[in-house]
């Protein structure tokens, strides 16, 4: 009688789980001194670079055959722009969730921190030290801002049992969802995902499984090796 084996098992999503598409909007218009960026509500709101427009392209030709039940985007103009062509190639209008727009960076916002960061302004260092967003004068404490994100994340969640949602947002909002994900202390521990990236979220209730994280194969230009690491706030950080 043959011994009986046991294979190595694949991962499957539990009955009412959800699959979060989480993609980070495209390269975002570059900065300009003295020219801050139209605000929503205090959060700077730059448009698409023609870089970013080539990337959502991009992504919508890598989701375009993936059922997805539902697009989200947030109030801020770089997600839907991003979210467009996918939204056209599948007929849906995608639903809002200002719960999920990037994090507010206070006196640093409307671009400055890109600025700032640039020139290495020792307060962004700081900031990178301590991994905390609200190190910067003014900017949501780190606290608040997770706790927002999560809200929205859940309120995605519950509209959406066994369904494939695709989220465009932010680089740190990313950043801190599967910071949550995979219970880690440091708040910078996913943050430096690139622009037009997808990361992947199983949600079953409290229960959330990090899949993927800044998959940028659809984009082109190969596994990028470059050993210096992205800072948050550069131009290829969650401020961009």
């Amino acid at each position: 009688m043959a011994a009986r084996t046991f294979r190595q098992p694949r991962f499957r999503k539990r009955p009412g789980s959800t699959e979060l598409i989480l993609v980070r909007h495209g390269e975002s218009e570059p900065a300009v001194p003295g020219r801050p960026f139209a605000s929503v509500e205090g959060h700077g709101d730059p448009a698409l670079a023609p870089e970013g427009r080539a990337q959502a392209l991009a992504v919508a030709e890598r989701l375009a055959d993936q059922q997805l039940d539902a697009i989200y985007v947030t109030d801020l103009r770089r997600t839907a722009e991003t979210a467009a062509p996918l939204a056209a190639r599948l007929g849906v209008t995608p639903a809002v969730e200002p719960g999920l727009r990037e994090v507010h960076l206070g006196e640093w916002e409307g671009g400055i921190l890109r600025q700032k960061m640039a020139e290495g302004d020792p307060l962004g260092a700081r900031m990178v030290a301590e991994e905390r967003w609200d190190v910067v004068p003014g900017a949501e404490p780190s606290e608040a801002f997770a706790r927002r994100v999560r809200e929205a994340v859940v309120r995605i969640i519950t509209a959406h049992p066994d369904q494939r949602v695709a989220v465009f947002t932010h680089g740190g909002v990313i950043g801190e969802l599967l910071r949550q994900a995979t219970r880690s202390s440091r708040g910078f521990a996913f943050v430096g995902s690139d622009n037009g990236s997808i990361s992947h979220l199983v949600a079953d209730g409290e229960r959330w499984v990090l899949r993927r994280y800044n998959d940028t194969s659809h984009l082109g230009g190969g596994l990028d090796l470059d050993p210096t690491p992205d800072l948050p706030g550069d131009d290829r950080g969650p401020s961009a």
